[in-house]
């Protein structure tokens, strides 16, 4: 008999190539946890001089009169973490094109609840921090789900998890990272560089007649992409934003039937240096928090708080409202073998901000509000414990035993 795709065992195809995506993101957000542990220790030891000091290092590129200089903590930032939205973007097209976004009637719930998901923790951010001008521009922060720790706590479970679930729970990170993306190109801009943008416009235009043509090389893309990179983050726009304009132009077609695509073999060799190296180096250079005088009135002061309420509380209420919506009104239904139980175990887990927080939260307050930027790291690294723990909590309750195990308590299987 043969085994499901997602239980452990290799598949060919496209289920074979979501096997492998989901566990990578497993390892990863082991990964990312030592990173962020490392980080905090470091922070907190004699070492603290040297941490920061490494990530204040300025590195430059020159080119003639044509220079790109900042610390260590914006290359790994703007840099390293375009790599990170290039992959995003890959999976998102992949998704539009192929998977799961493609069928209106199966997409519809995760991506409707994932609405929910980012719009409820942004009101109660607001609602806790109304009247504060720079507290207020990290409303985003608890919006972000952080594919790779809710994937790796979900594979905690092993068997016991649908592979529906697993696709919900997958499908609606994936919109949500959709929507960050949106957020941080409409809220996170600064002062425009028209010249620039002209440059960025320009080379999107060279990238889309690549595409045109037909052309499968990746060497060409990445040539124009580095150039738009360069562009995006001269202009004012975040640069990482170019990653993901870079994927959405790259072919997801192939000359051969049986070889991937371009754009498949890019995501298949990016996933191990992002899921392995960009994360982990991006957590090891955002988490480091100090805990001298540490209190409880540091967590409860009103950016920590409406970060770690918005988190916990936030995804548990946009995710199961707007879901429960969405069935009721015959716009979707749950996916076969899940119930309304185990669609708030998931969204618990939506409660795991951890990277795109971070990574949004880098941008919120990367300038003048050094206070803010440590405690919105606590708000975080608070909220998406509390989230992650309470979510296999309940869904140890609510799902079923995994084959072999003991059947002598009925598993909580009605909706």
């Amino acid at each position: 008999m043969q085994k499901s795709p997602l239980s452990g065992q290799r598949a060919p195809g496209v289920i074979g190539a979501l096997q492998e995506f989901l566990r990578l993101e497993a390892a990863s957000g082991i990964l990312l946890v030592i990173a962020a542990v490392l980080a905090m220790i470091v922070e907190n030891s004699p070492l603290a001089p040297w941490y920061d000091a490494l990530l204040g290092t300025r590195v430059e590129v020159r080119v003639g009169d044509f220079e790109i200089a900042k610390p260590l903590l914006l290359w790994i930032n703007d840099g390293l973490m375009a790599l990170f939205f290039l992959l995003v973007g890959l999976e998102l097209k992949r998704e539009i094109v192929r998977g799961e976004l493609r069928d209106r009637s199966r997409a519809a719930l995760p991506a409707i609840a994932a609405l929910g998901g980012f719009a409820v923790p942004a009101l109660i951010y607001t609602a806790i921090n109304a009247g504060n001008e720079t507290a207020m521009t990290g409303w985003a922060i608890p919006s972000a789900t952080d594919i790779a720790f809710a994937l790796g706590v979900l594979s905690l479970l092993g068997d016991r998890v649908p592979p529906a679930l697993k696709l919900f729970l997958l499908t609606l990170a994936i919109v949500d990272d959709l929507a960050a993306i949106i957020v941080i190109a409409l809220f996170y801009t600064a002062d425009l560089s028209v010249a620039s943008l002209v440059v960025a416009s320009l080379a999107v235009a060279v990238l889309a007649i690549l595409n045109r043509r037909g052309v499968t090389s990746l060497v060409p893309y990445g040539l124009v992409g580095l150039i738009l990179w360069t562009a995006v983050l001269k202009s004012g726009v975040h640069a990482t934003l170019a990653g993901v304009v870079l994927a959405f132009f790259i072919p997801l077609r192939s000359d051969s039937e049986k070889g991937r695509s371009p754009a498949e073999q890019l995501e298949h060799d990016l996933h191990p240096t992002v899921a392995f190296a960009i994360l982990p180096i991006f957590a090891f250079a955002n988490t480091g928090i100090s805990l001298s005088g540490l209190t409880l009135e540091s967590l409860v002061s009103p950016v920590p708080l409406g970060i770690a309420l918005g988190l916990i509380f936030g995804n548990q209420i946009g995710v199961m409202s707007l879901a429960w919506l969405c069935v009721k009104l015959g716009i979707g239904r749950l996916p076969d073998g899940v119930n309304w139980k185990m669609i708030y175990g998931a969204a618990c887990l939506c409660g795991i901000g951890f990277t795109m927080s971070l990574f949004i939260s880098s941008l919120a307050f990367e300038e003048g509000a050094q206070q803010m930027a440590a405690d919105d790291r606590l708000g975080i690294l608070v909220g998406s414990l509390i989230s992650a723990a309470w979510g296999v909590l309940v869904l140890r309750k609510v799902l079923p035993p995994a084959v072999g195990e003991s059947k002598s308590e009925p598993a909580a299987l009605s909706s």
